[in-house]
């Protein structure tokens, strides 16, 4: 009952941090503030998704499996994430500056 429980909460938080992810995909201005929200929601959105899977899984070789793709999705996402925005610094995408200022707001 307790390992259903928090299953569901993982499942559920999981969902609902990729809502939030998208809805930053469509609320930033440019690539690298989209970059930031995604590359940070994803990386957790699929971790608690996968924890909670793994709950419900229980001691199984689909458990392990599972653990296998958190520890994959853990070194490769961040990094993608970082190639991603690298390339774009380096074929000449600049970030969206303050027009007032010429600065960035932050």
């Amino acid at each position: 009952m307790i390992i259903d429980s928090l299953s569901w909460i993982c499942l559920l938080s999981g969902g609902l941090l990729g809502i939030v992810g998208g809805i930053g995909i469509h609320r930033f201005p440019d690539l690298y503030s989209r970059q930031h929200a995604t590359g940070i929601t994803d990386t957790l959105c699929a971790m608690l998704i996968l924890l909670g899977l793994g709950l419900q899984a229980g001691i199984s070789i689909a458990a392990f499996k599972l653990a296998l793709i958190f520890v994959l999705l853990f070194l490769t996402s961040p990094t993608a994430s970082h190639a991603l925005a690298n390339a774009a610094m380096h074929g000449g995408l600049k970030p969206k500056l303050d027009s007032a200022t010429g600065k960035d707001k932050f």
